[in-house]
């Protein structure tokens, strides 16, 4: 296979190729790509600037609220429990009015601990942080895809006055 690309795209490594319009534009594999070391580099320094940041450091404080807090672990804890014994009710003992019946207490469960002012402190922390991770995400993405559009455009494409 790699002779064949060698042939139809002069040069001699392993993998698979677009031909179509004649062009020659090697496709990768995600798996395979090799990211450039500056690249790697200044996604690690914007990590880095990231953990840092105010949304973190408040998500690190509620986690640590939430892990020292006996009455949230407690009910984390019967929660698990709960979900354990409805599977059991359900799959081994196929008795479905007892999994309704702890699936009601696990609702009941659920409700009080999502009704604690740290476990929403520490949802709303979650969520800040997913959202700024978004955002850098969408930054980059739009910022490189603007780039290319650039880059990719002809005198064609350009409107031939101010007008248009």
């Amino acid at each position: 296979m790699a002779e064949q690309h060698a042939h139809t795209c002069g040069h001699d490594h392993d993998h698979d190729h677009d031909h179509e319009n004649g062009r020659c534009v090697p496709s990768f594999h995600t798996r395979d790509l090799i990211v450039r070391k500056d690249v790697m580099e200044k996604a690690k320094e914007l990590a880095d600037l990231i953990y840092t940041s105010e949304e973190v450091e408040r998500y690190r404080q509620a986690e640590k609220q939430i892990q020292g807090h006996e009455r949230v672990q407690s009910l984390m804890a019967l929660l698990k429990k709960k979900q354990k014994e409805v599977v059991a009710f359900e799959k081994t003992f196929k008795n479905e009015t007892m999994a309704k019946k702890i699936e009601q207490e696990m609702a009941e469960l659920q409700d009080e601990l999502d009704g604690m002012p740290i476990v929403s402190q520490f949802q709303q922390s979650q969520s800040d942080i997913n959202y700024m991770l978004q955002l850098v995400i969408g930054v980059v993405r739009d910022t490189v895809a603007q780039k290319l559009e650039v880059e990719g455009a002809t005198e064609q494409d350009e409107p031939a006055d101010c007008s248009n």
